[in-house]
C-alpha cells in the first residue's frame, strides 16, 4: 500500500481497530466482528498471539480491508511484518531506521510520537502520519487541538484514551483518524463471544466518526 493509498483510506474511514489477542483464532474473531461492523482498517499488535499468521490470514479472508501491524520496537520486528504482508506499520516510538525502511519498501509507517518535537522529528524522518501516542495522558483532545496552530501540516492519529464517546471531538480537533483498542472490545464481550455486541461498537463508532 503506497503513502497516498494509505492517506485516503485513513482520510475516508476515519478510525482504525487495534487487536491485541492472546491466541490467533480470538484476534481473528475480533477482527472479522469489526469488520462485520464497518471498520476497514485493522492493526494488529505484533505482541498478539501468532501475530504473522493472523495478518495472513485476515488478509486473504478480509480482501476489502487494510491489515497492518502495531508495537513494532525494532527492525527485526519491521521485516518480519512485511514479510508477514503487512499493508501499513504503526510503532509506539520514533526510529529513524524503521522509518527510513519502511520509506524505502513504500509501506506506510506512523511512528509513536507526544512532544512537539518528536512529531516534527518523526515527519522529517519521513513518517507516513503520526501516531499521537498516549494523547489523554497530555490533555486528551485538547492537546490534538493545541498541535494545529504549528504543525497542521502533519497528520495526526491520537490514540491511547480514545473512546467512543471522544473519538468524534479528536478529529473536530485535527486529527485525520484515531485509533481504539479497548474501548472496541469490551472485555465482557471477549469473554463471551459475543461478537455480535463488538459488531455493534464498530457499527457505532463508524457513525459518529463519519458524522465530524
Amino acid at each position: 500500500m503506497s503513502n497516498h493509498s494509505w492517506l485516503t483510506l485513513v482520510k475516508k474511514h476515519r478510525a482504525i481497530a487495534v487487536i491485541r489477542a492472546p491466541e490467533l483464532e480470538l484476534g481473528r474473531q475480533m477482527a472479522l466482528a469489526v469488520a462485520s461492523g464497518g471498520i476497514q482498517i485493522i492493526e494488529i499488535t505484533w505482541n498478539s498471539a501468532n501475530a504473522p499468521e493472523l495478518i495472513a490470514k485476515l488478509r486473504s479472508e478480509l480482501p476489502s480491508c487494510a491489515i497492518g501491524t502495531g508495537t513494532l520496537l525494532n527492525l527485526q520486528h519491521l521485516h518480519q511484518a512485511i514479510a508477514a504482508g503487512a499493508q501499513f506499520l504503526f510503532t509506539p516510538h520514533v526510529d529513524s531506521d524503521m522509518i527510513q525502511t519502511a520509506v524505502a519498501e513504500n509501506i506506510p509507517i506512523i511512528p509513536g510520537a507526544l512532544s512537539p518535537t518528536e512529531i516534527v522529528t518523526a515527519w522529517h524522518r519521513g513518517a507516513t502520519c503520526v501516531k499521537v501516542f498516549p494523547v489523554q495522558a497530555v490533555g486528551g483532545a485538547n492537546y490534538i487541538k493545541s498541535l494545529q496552530g504549528p504543525l497542521g501540516h502533519i497528520p495526526l492519529i491520537p490514540t491511547g484514551g480514545v473512546t467512543l464517546e471522544n473519538a468524534r471531538e479528536f478529529l473536530e480537533a485535527g486529527a485525520i483518524a484515531v485509533g481504539l483498542s479497548g474501548q472496541l472490545f469490551p472485555k465482557q464481550f471477549v469473554e463471551t463471544s459475543n461478537w455480535q455486541a463488538i459488531s455493534q461498537q464498530a457499527k457505532t463508532l463508524m457513525a459518529l466518526v463519519n458524522n465530524s
